[in-house]
């Protein structure tokens, strides 16, 4: 399939070709999604290869699930639904109190001095992040790192909107306390 025409191809015409029997189809998904579920396994994991492994799975997981793909969500939600419950559950099984948030060095245009402030203001989040309950630091996470809104949440936890907009707004509080009040959280995130 030419590039040309796997770009104009939506996710669900992609599906649609693949359960077709165009096994190949599913390369398109698996490169348009790969970059964010592997954000994902970072963000658990804080491991390269541990993410890879976790990205492949992922995938395995939903090509095997694809005939159960309804469309009631967007395919990248159902994906990372599949997502985040193999990460829980890998992490449930590991039974290490891993932080939550990727490791990542980011780099601004402002030179080398405000570059590492922001580095080590990532880190101070990061820190505290890993200090927030579980359920928290997921919302919390999938809002800020991965835009995700209210409702999309809702679809990869599994928790109702009014627990994630709680979540979200205790998790921002808690992280005001430990971070003081010159850091503004929705910044700093």
């Amino acid at each position: 399939m030419s590039s040309a025409r796997a770009d104009s191809l939506s996710d669900e015409d992609v599906i649609d070709l693949v359960l077709e029997g165009d096994r190949e189809a599913f390369s398109i998904l698996l490169l348009r999604h790969r970059p964010r579920v592997r954000r994902l396994g970072m963000s658990f994991f804080h491991d390269q290869e541990d993410a890879d492994d976790f990205t492949q799975d992922v995938f395995v997981k939903a090509y095997t699930a694809l005939g159960s793909f309804q469309g009631k969500s967007s395919f990248s939600t159902w994906l990372l639904r599949i997502a985040y419950n193999t990460a829980i559950n890998a992490v449930q099984r590991r039974r290490d109190n891993l932080p939550i948030g990727p490791d990542d060095e980011l780099y601004g245009e402002g030179g080398a001095d405000e570059s590492h402030e922001r580095n080590e203001m990532i880190r101070a989040v990061r820190a505290a992040m890993a200090e927030l309950p579980p359920r928290q630091a997921v919302c919390i996470e999938l809002y800020f790192y991965y835009n995700l809104r209210y409702s999309e949440i809702s679809e990869v936890t599994g928790f109702p909107v009014n627990t994630i907009k709680s979540h979200v707004f205790r998790a921002k509080k808690l992280l005001r306390e430990k971070l003081g009040e010159h850091v503004e959280v929705d910044h700093a995130l």
